[in-house]
């Protein structure tokens, strides 16, 4: 892995927040070397279609991820980059890959990513010629892109006239209507009422779908299921469309009861050229937010795909579109129907399965479209060239209603890249993912030569990766990627809720061989360290001459909810050989207990993150043994990873039942308080709306999970409050 060389940070006296980073051309991001390129090769277009010269050097107003993917191909074209980042971003790896970068402000983003101002003066001031927005943050700002212009910068995105017209949900339904593309029945209007809403909603019939105008990932979308509820959805949509977007204006359209999201990818220049370049279904989602994404989309007729893209293609010429964007549909799978719902004006954070598919680098597409080129291909020069999936691996809490975690990434080890493998991340192991920004950690993009392969491919990688210090979806993408109705392409939006019991189906308990391997691995730990000789023989028992033998040791386990019935005690005796006989006993189990004899590690290697090889029973068994702090184990092994809890006696088990009492409501994760909806002395119903937090951009709603009388509110709105800290008191 490459170092990072010693920086120097040189501070304007003007202003103590406006910093430039500066280094030596050596300077280079922590992320291993596989990282920096395409996983596949792509016929990059730039060499046969640009006639027009590129940029020299191009800004990112962007961070993490996507920025470390424009830089990588910015660097391959020969293009210089330079990076803004906040203060809590200043050792980022995207700060470290940058040709230059400069510190733009705190880290709340109103204050950093999103002031135009900062981001135009280091432009002009670094000699940047253009300015790429990435997706999220000012990537679908107008007035951003118009600023971009007005400044003599060219905005590797389509013109603020494109992005005004498809940025209001309810205007550009009016332009889609008029240039023939389909759109849902609802209400688009100016009358913002909430009883006109209302009303609007009530002759739709419910189901409804409230939805923020400029809104986009999620924000600002609420699904009405009943009449009695539609105040309060408003409510809460409008507050979240305030603080995402600056505007509360929403519409109401008729809720598709079984849709699949499908998107088209287009590409448009200054000449009149526009393509597609085909669709993703990106239907699998949790919280209205994509995770599992594919291209192409199964079950689609030759027919409907052209169809799909020629409608994709109109609406983009409908407002003059330029450069990459993605026009999404969505697909009724009962009539076969597909209606227009939005364009995102930007690059998809899903792009790369389309990259794959047509074997093209998009970014690329962007640089040689902003300087005034042609698009590289036509439509007849298009073709789909397999299948392939993308995964989001985010720090989320998927049992817990997939809330987003934040900490330190204490371990974490990615599949390795090859042809058909690739992973886009932002950071690498000892870096935190912060409560200011997405909890994304990395995307894992798959290609197959057709859809059942690309699965394959999928879970074996989704198996391969390994992150310890905080919580993932990884477990959860391996149980939807094997579900058989996913396999089976039979996918909608709903796809997570109607499988619910098998997706979240209960942890079964670790294996008798999973615990010895992590007691072999705690056992190891505590002798003397490995011989690095390479004629130490005796060393590669995984041990050397002057280790302690015929010694005993013992564990304690118990399984991850912490109870007490089912603790396993595990047991390790060495003799004078080198070789180990473990006994493992179950305290729920009438069972005898399983003996391994002449178990034998082969090697403990702690600079490899803990991988242990050993022989136990008649299997051989190699995985990584992870420790967090005094009381977690995480055996990674066979593309499975589990989570053991150490128990060094039945006093602190106790103490860790006690925690969990049910008189009062806990932070699932760091947040702000967003609203109070009860005092002290209030009775509640079970299921009633408690407490509204806002974390990760996101608001989350707490219920009361019971009938009761609050005793005391905890937190005012407003106020910071950290994980696992009491909301709620009730009275007993």
């Amino acid at each position: 892995m490459l170092q990072a060389t010693q920086r120097k940070l040189v501070t304007n006296p003007a202003s103590s927040r406006f910093q430039r980073l500066i280094r030596s051309n050596t300077v280079r991001s922590g992320l291993p070397a596989a990282f920096s390129g395409f996983a596949t090769n792509p016929a990059y277009d730039s060499k046969f279609f640009a006639t027009k010269p590129l940029f020299n050097k191009i800004l990112i107003a962007n961070r993490g991820e996507i920025a470390i993917r424009v830089m990588r191909t910015a660097k391959r074209l020969g293009v210089k980059t330079v990076a803004v980042f906040s203060e809590a971003d200043c050792d980022a790896q995207f700060v470290k890959m940058a040709d230059e970068a400069y510190c733009i402000g705190p880290a709340a983003s109103a204050e950093s990513y999103l002031r135009m101002d900062k981001i135009i003066d280091v432009a002009k001031k670094s000699g940047a010629q253009a300015i790429h927005p990435g997706y999220g943050f000012l990537s679908e700002n107008a007035s951003f892109a118009d600023l971009v212009a007005k400044s003599g910068l060219s905005f590797i995105g389509p013109p603020a006239q494109a992005i005004i017209d498809m940025g209001s949900k309810s205007a550009s339904k009016e332009i889609m209507t008029n240039a023939g593309v389909p759109c849902v029945p609802g209400y688009h209007g100016a009358n913002q009422d909430p009883n006109f809403l209302k009303n609007e909603a009530d002759k739709m019939g419910y189901p409804v779908l409230i939805k923020a105008v400029k809104g986009g990932g999620g924000k600002g979308m609420r699904i009405v299921e009943r009449e009695d509820e539609f105040f309060d959805m408003l409510e809460s949509s409008r507050r979240e469309a305030t603080k995402s977007f600056g505007d509360d204006t929403v519409l109401v359209e008729k809720y598709i009861v079984r849709p699949r999201h499908v998107e088209v990818q287009v590409f448009a220049d200054t000449h009149g050229n526009a393509v597609y370049l085909f669709e993703r279904d990106c239907s699998v989602q949790r919280r209205h937010q994509k995770v599992l994404e594919e291209a192409p989309a199964p079950h689609l007729s030759p027919e409907l795909r052209a169809n799909l893209g020629a409608k994709a293609v109109a609406a983009a010429k409908a407002v003059n579109y330029v450069g990459a964007g993605t026009v999404e549909f969505i697909f009724d799978t009962t009539t076969s129907q597909f209606y227009f719902m939005e364009m995102n004006t930007r690059l998809q954070v899903e792009h790369p399965i389309t990259e794959m598919i047509t074997n093209t680098d998009l970014v690329e597409w962007q640089l040689i479209v902003a300087a005034g080129n042609k698009v590289p291909r036509l439509q007849k020069d298009l073709a789909i060239d397999g299948w392939a999936f993308e995964a989001r691996i985010y720090a989320e809490n998927p049992e817990n209603n997939f809330m987003p975690d934040t900490g330190p990434l204490r371990h974490l080890s990615f599949p390795a890249a090859s042809e058909s493998v690739r992973i886009e991340t932002g950071v690498q192991q000892g870096d935190t993912v912060s409560v200011h920004y997405d909890p994304m950690i990395s995307k894992l993009v798959v290609k197959g030569s057709d859809r059942t392969e690309a699965l394959r491919v999928l879970r074996k990688a989704l198996g391969e990766f390994e992150v310890v210090g905080l919580n993932t979806n990884i477990e959860f993408l391996k149980k939807l990627a094997s579900h058989p109705e996913f396999i089976n392409g039979d996918v909608e939006t709903g796809f997570i809720k109607k499988y619910y019991d098998d997706l979240f189906s209960p942890i079964p308990p670790a294996s008798d061989t999973t615990l010895a391997h992590a007691t072999l691995s705690l056992f190891s730990s505590s002798l003397p360290a490995q011989s690095t000789d390479p004629w130490d023989f005796v060393g590669l028992t995984g041990f050397r001459m002057n280790s302690t033998v015929g010694s005993t040791k013992t564990y304690q386990f118990v399984d991850s909810a912490g109870r007490p019935s089912a603790k396993t005690q595990v047991a390790a005796a060495r003799d004078a050989s080198g070789m180990y006989e473990v006994t493992v006993e179950t305290s729920a189990s009438t069972a005898a207990p399983t003996v391994f004899k002449n178990v034998r590690v082969l090697s403990h290697n702690q600079a490899d993150g803990g991988m242990i090889i050993a022989d136990i029973g008649d299997k051989r068994v190699k995985g990584r043994v992870v420790r967090e702090g005094d009381e977690k184990i995480h055996v990674f092994s066979d593309g499975t990873k589990v989570t053991l809890h150490l128990a060094p006696d039945a006093a602190h088990v106790g103490a860790g039942i006690a925690n969990t009492a049910t008189g009062s409501v806990k932070t699932p994760m760091p947040c702000k308080i967003s609203s109070v909806h009860v005092e002290a002395g209030a009775i509640v119903k079970k299921g009633q709306n408690l407490v509204v937090l806002e974390a990760m951009k996101m608001e989350h709603v707490i219920k009361s999970p019971k009938d009761g009388v609050v005793k005391r509110v905890h937190y005012k709105v407003g106020e910071i409050v950290g994980e696992g800290k009491v909301l709620i008191s009730f009275e007993d």
